[in-house]
């Protein structure tokens, strides 16, 4: 299953392929609002193919139409998601719930069903910072990660690591220790799917503890300088490829393999989220090894000796604006989103502000790690990071510079650390004198 935090701001596609599973009656009809009668056919497209084959998606349907007699809802998993709901978008029936794919703020309302003032959502619901536009919410999270790195606790301690690293040295120090003592694979980067390599970014803000890292990275003409939180994230994955701690061949790996090795032992960290964790400890369970070896840790790095941890929403939920049933979509995603048990089941941070954070977090309150969410951009400034991103080319939610950072690192690409840090500097300053200047 491709999981994302965050993906590139591509330009949607022109051409579009047609979804099924919308109900009678048009989308325009005055009748048809989230607020209206729940009932109807609906679609719900969704990224997570897994949850749609082994049929846990079926079994919640039926609790739902517990509640909802009148709602029948054919579930449709995409693996190459973002890919391919971008193509879709460009037609006008792409589903009826839809996991939100990367788009400008202020295309929400091209594609998607207001659900109402951002302010009468937020005692209720946490990470609504990233689908507001002018004060209306357009999706809800389906639920919420940490940021860090995700590591098999047995090979560390087979490796003769005795305490995580909260900096860049310790963390070469204990991936060597892998290296020397195990034979295991200390850092796994995913290199040929691509996507994970992009998992780092959401560490944006942890670094320096800032909570508008992301506004700050837009006007900041060169990010790229040590101190920032974007080099000590870029540095990390670099300096552990140019030290030989990473596979031997990047252009073979494989994602689904990779959540087998990590959980038997073939594999020592992963840069994730901890959205991951479950997904390794089932391929532990699935593989005769312990799902109790799945362990998770903040970003190898530190503020005065405190270790920060950003949390956001994973996958925003939103109703189609073509929809032909809007409130029975809106009735479904504020059903899976409180009532279902989809994030105690998955290890992910409730929406619901009230719902405590899942066991699997338990290492960060023993190491002392302090969470945080970001702040909105300031008003007129909600794409501007994603404006610089597209304007540079620096594809910051996607894998292409870095896997030509990697490639750098690992000597098949000229140059290193120092001049390709510049020309990332170079390229992202010209975009923010042009555009936040």
């Amino acid at each position: 299953m491709a999981k994302k935090a965050v993906a590139g701001f591509a330009l949607l596609a022109v051409a579009g392929l047609a979804l099924s599973g919308c109900s009678a009656g048009g989308a325009d009809d005055a009748s048809n609002t989230i607020d209206g009668e729940v009932k109807g056919d609906i679609t719900v497209v969704t990224w997570r193919t897994d949850l749609v084959e082994d049929g846990t998606f079926d079994e919640y349907e039926k609790e739902f139409q517990k509640l909802h007699p009148d709602v029948n809802i054919e579930f449709e998993g995409i693996t190459d998601y973002e890919g391919e709901m971008k193509t879709r978008l460009s037609s006008t029936n792409y589903g009826d719930v839809i996991g939100i794919p990367t788009m400008q703020p202020s295309q929400f309302e091209q594609f998607l069903e207001p659900l109402g003032e951002t302010a009468d959502f937020e005692d209720t619901y946490r990470f609504l910072t990233t689908h507001t536009y002018e004060g209306t919410q357009y999706g809800l999270a389906i639920g919420g990660n940490a940021q860090g790195v995700l590591y098999n606790k047995r090979v560390f301690e087979e490796a003769g690591v005795t305490e995580l690293p909260t900096s860049e040295a310790e963390w070469l120090a204990a991936l060597q220790k892998v290296k020397d003592n195990t034979d295991a694979i200390p850092l796994y980067t995913n290199y040929k799917d691509g996507w994970p390599l992009s998992q780092s970014f959401s560490n944006l803000g942890s670094i320096t503890n800032n909570p508008d890292a992301g506004i700050d990275m837009a006007e900041d003409p060169a990010p790229w300088t040590e101190g920032s939180d974007i080099y000590a994230i870029d540095s990390l994955l670099y300096e552990s490829v140019a030290a030989g701690l990473t596979e031997e061949d990047p252009l073979t790996t494989n994602w689904e393999q990779s959540k087998v090795d990590i959980a038997t032992g073939k594999i020592g960290a992963m840069t994730l989220g901890s959205w991951a964790i479950s997904q390794m400890q089932a391929a532990a369970e699935d593989n005769g090894a312990s799902a109790d070896d799945i362990g998770y840790m903040a970003f190898p790095s530190n503020l005065d000796g405190t270790q920060y941890s950003l949390i956001g929403g994973d996958y925003n939920l939103g109703v189609s604006k073509h929809s032909t049933s809007k409130a029975a979509a809106w009735a479904w995603i504020q059903w899976l989103i409180e009532d279902s048990g989809f994030t105690e089941t998955q290890g992910m941070i409730s929406t619901v502000t009230e719902k405590p954070l899942p066991d699997n977090l338990s290492g960060f309150t023993e190491n002392g790690v302090e969470l945080f969410e970001v702040n909105p951009a300031p008003a007129g400034k909600e794409s501007l990071l994603s404006d610089v991103s597209n304007d540079s080319q620096i594809d910051l939610w996607g894998q292409l510079y870095r896997q030509k950072m990697v490639d750098i690192a690992r000597g098949a690409a000229e140059g290193d650390k120092d001049s390709y840090f510049a020309e990332l500097n170079e390229r992202w300053g010209a975009s923010v004198e042009k555009l936040a200047g």
